[in-house]
């Protein structure tokens, strides 16, 4: 990787986007060349921009920041994604590492993190902020017949069902028809052995899905 380490930024806000780059750009080494503010905006400007290290978010309009770098990475095998999230559950950490995510920090850690995960990444370290490493071993998706089976869209139209968003939101969000979320919403009981949106529900809550 070159002296100057070239970030794409990914975050549906443009405010924290701006708080963010000056952060990063503080560090002389650090130049953010472009910015999202959705995942398919991301994954255009990963082609035409060639980053070394996209930081991005989970939660993007139109679909998981996951869901994004799978496609990124399925494009650019040797692109470095850093999730910056407010989620710090392991379910959530889990998916990004099984995605192919280079490091995983919360947005709750303090400045200097995100800059010392760059430059960690960028050096081919992975990292995870301290608040989550400890429980990183503990994969939720280990456990049988659960969320590890679940694909990434399904992964994210579980997660819109979860905040409690109809059948007919979820599609107008992710670009799907109602007939094809709620074929999904089929698959996913069917894959976590549930009955009803009750029992889903429940199970949404117990794996941290509804925060």
């Amino acid at each position: 990787m070159s002296a100057v380490i070239r970030i794409l930024l990914v975050d549906d806000h443009a405010v924290v986007r701006e708080g963010y780059r000056r952060l990063l750009e503080s560090d002389p080494r650090i130049e953010v060349v472009a910015e999202a503010g959705d995942g398919a905006e991301a994954c255009r400007l990963a082609t035409e921009t060639a980053p070394h290290i996209v930081v991005m978010d989970i939660a993007l309009p139109g679909g998981s920041g996951i869901e994004a770098m799978r496609r990124m990475l399925a494009r650019d095998p040797k692109l470095r994604v850093l999730i910056f999230s407010m989620h710090g559950e392991n379910i959530f950490v889990s998916r990004a590492l099984q995605g192919g995510a280079f490091g995983y920090i919360t947005k709750s850690s303090t400045p200097e993190v995100l800059v010392k995960a760059v430059n960690a990444i960028a050096r081919g370290e992975q990292y995870l902020s301290a608040d989550i490493a400890s429980e990183a071993t503990c994969d939720a998706s280990d456990r049988p017949g659960l969320i590890g089976s679940l694909t990434s869209r399904e992964f994210e139209v579980l997660r819109q069902l979860a905040l409690g968003e109809s059948v007919k939101a979820i599609g107008e969000k992710l670009g799907l028809s109602e007939k094809t979320v709620a074929n999904h919403q089929s698959v996913i009981r069917e894959k976590l052995g549930v009955k009803n949106g009750a029992q889903l529900a429940r199970l949404a809550a117990e794996l941290g899905l509804t925060t």
